[in-house]
């Protein structure tokens, strides 16, 4: 028997503060502790990706504006992305579990992504990206469910990159999800398509 073989055979262990500082990694991947939450860790995870990112546009409107500003974000974005899915991948490993609810790195990334599209916007609307954003990952109605559904190894097939793709993949979807929902709600409200072309 493999490692690898040896490792899905074990029971899955239970993240923990000793688990999560076992490893850079799992820091990242259990969003700094928010995915330790007992209740609803991804709920928590992404009110800490909300949190997190109003930091983070503080920080960088205070160096940067317009055109830089963006390509900032599509900076930490893109390098989140690949950093995250490494985290993901080495805590699912750790945790020997393909996709565990504690890991929650894949929905703070996510909240970023609707977040820096939808800037600027009020808090109203950032409450209502949050609402739509929790709903389509919790639920993962249609295209959700296909996307978490697309990584998932079969039975006793080791956890490899793969599954790290998958847990970061079906937040994006969802993240995509929200912002399609908030952006035909906007032109609803303005009068619809036709009006939005004919005004």
């Amino acid at each position: 028997m493999s490692a690898d073989d040896l490792g899905m055979a074990q029971a899955p262990r239970r993240a923990s503060v000793r688990l999560m500082f076992a490893h850079p990694a799992h820091v990242l991947a259990l969003g700094a502790g928010s995915g330790l939450s007992p209740i609803a860790p991804g709920t928590v995870g992404t009110l800490w990706g909300w949190v997190s990112f109003l930091v983070i546009q503080q920080a960088l409107v205070h160096s940067l504006s317009g055109p830089l500003l963006d390509v900032a974000w599509a900076l930490i974005l893109a390098v989140g992305w690949l950093v995250g899915c490494w985290a993901c991948t080495r805590t699912a490993q750790a945790m020997r579990v393909a996709d565990p609810g504690s890991v929650v790195f894949d929905e703070i990334w996510a909240f970023w992504l609707v977040l820096w599209v939808m800037s600027p916007v009020d808090v109203v609307g950032q409450v209502l990206a949050f609402v739509a954003f929790r709903f389509f990952d919790a639920v993962k109605p249609g295209p959700v469910g296909w996307a978490d559904r697309l990584f998932k190894p079969v039975p006793g097939q080791p956890i490899g990159w793969g599954q790290g793709v998958g847990i970061m993949f079906d937040d994006l979807v969802a993240a995509a999800c929200t912002l399609f929902v908030l952006a035909l709600a906007v032109v609803v409200r303005q009068g619809g398509v036709t009006a939005g072309v004919l005004g």
